[in-house]
């Protein structure tokens, strides 16, 4: 193991880093970028409360994985939001890091991780824990039980939050809404640091089994701040137009030109990007990669001027905005949407999002942190 003290830059070697991530139990963003961290950073190992190989990317088959030694946490991996009273409890009794650099891909306790003295500790921060600065957002769907006990927990959950963001090094925000958040939950002021497009564009596709192009496309898990019911109940309006649902849609009847596929494999989800007329989300994201992924494609995208968005779409070049998720207001949106696009000039606006960009400042900031 290559220690801080050892001098790797001074030697021209290669950092010794580590990666932690919350969970990896879902094919989300977060671990997409996780996954790339790891990845193009030759990270060590990456550490975690729980994984789930057969739930989350197949990439991460190729690393090395350090889970949470708690058995109560892994009783969770079927929906880890259940597991909030214990996560703390679990990441604070994780064996400390020892190595050049410790980055956390962090939303919610991956913050927390323990360094030993010498060891660098770079947030890369999706968004500070929305249960307990955005709980309206997380508990959308959930029993009054849930929300009181939320309620019960927060104060105490959130002084020990605090003390975990204070004890990084440096905080990277995924855009400048999650910056703002950051300084208004923990008081620090971070750099804004878009994450990676990583969707590979020039692998194997696979259609879906009645689907036929032409559709709009939305990509989400089931979270109600994720919007999908608003997008559906407006498309429940337009039975001229048809969308595709990726991920769990809410209820149980579905209007028939709304198709919902669930989870799909890559190819998949490559083939679905590929022959959308456009990607449509209503979600408050963080960041929200989905639109430009979809852009990696080539495909335009119809989102709410709100979040991550603002930093991800440029507005007549990329896609379009929608004013709010009012259903009169989508289906206006959704009518109204152009044909015509600059297909490279869409991809032109994925392309400011690449790998090498994005591994190539993180390792800038462990480089100046490491020489501290």
């Amino acid at each position: 193991m290559t220690g801080a003290a050892s001098g790797p830059e001074a030697s021209g070697s290669r950092p010794d880093v580590v990666v932690a991530h919350d969970y990896l139990t879902q094919r989300g963003g977060a671990e997409r970028v996780a996954l790339e961290l790891a990845t193009r950073l030759q990270a060590r190992e990456v550490v975690t409360s729980v994984y789930s190989p057969e739930l989350t990317f197949d990439g991460f088959r190729d690393l090395v994985i350090r889970q949470s030694p708690s058995r109560l946490v892994h009783l969770f991996a079927d929906d880890m939001r259940r597991a909030l009273p214990v996560l703390r409890r679990a990441w604070s009794r994780m064996q400390p890091v020892t190595a050049d650099a410790l980055v956390c891909s962090s939303s919610g306790w991956a913050h927390a991780m323990p360094v030993t003295a010498g060891t660098a500790k770079i947030v890369y921060c999706h968004n500070p824990a929305r249960w307990l600065y955005q709980p309206g957002d997380y508990v959308q769907g959930h029993s009054p039980l849930v929300r009181a006990a939320l309620a019960a927990l927060s104060p105490g959950l959130r002084r020990w939050d605090r003390r975990a963001a204070a004890s990084a090094d440096a905080y990277l925000a995924n855009s400048r809404s999650v910056a703002e958040r950051i300084r208004r939950a923990y008081g620090i002021e971070a750099e804004v640091l878009p994450p990676p497009v990583a969707v590979d564009t020039d692998g194997p596709q696979a259609p879906v089994p009645g689907v036929e192009p032409g559709y709009f496309l939305t990509v989400s898990r089931p979270r109600g701040y994720k919007g999908a019911d608003a997008l559906i109940d407006a498309f429940a309006g337009m039975p001229e137009h048809r969308l595709v649902v990726v991920g769990s849609a809410p209820g149980d009847r579905l209007p028939s030109n709304v198709s919902a596929v669930g989870r799909v494999p890559e190819e998949q989800l490559r083939w679905l990007y590929a022959h959308a007329r456009a990607l449509v989300s209503v979600s408050r994201e963080d960041f929200g990669l989905t639109p430009v992924e979809a852009n990696a494609f080539g495909c335009p995208a119809l989102v709410v001027r709100a979040g991550g968005f603002l930093d991800s779409t440029a507005e007549g070049e990329s896609g379009l905005f929608l004013d709010d998720d009012a259903r009169d207001t989508i289906i206006r949106g959704v009518r109204s949407f152009p044909g015509g696009w600059d297909r490279d000039a869409i991809r032109r606006n994925a392309a400011r999002f690449s790998g090498e960009q994005f591994a190539a400042r993180v390792r800038e900031v462990i480089a100046e942190h490491m020489s501290r």
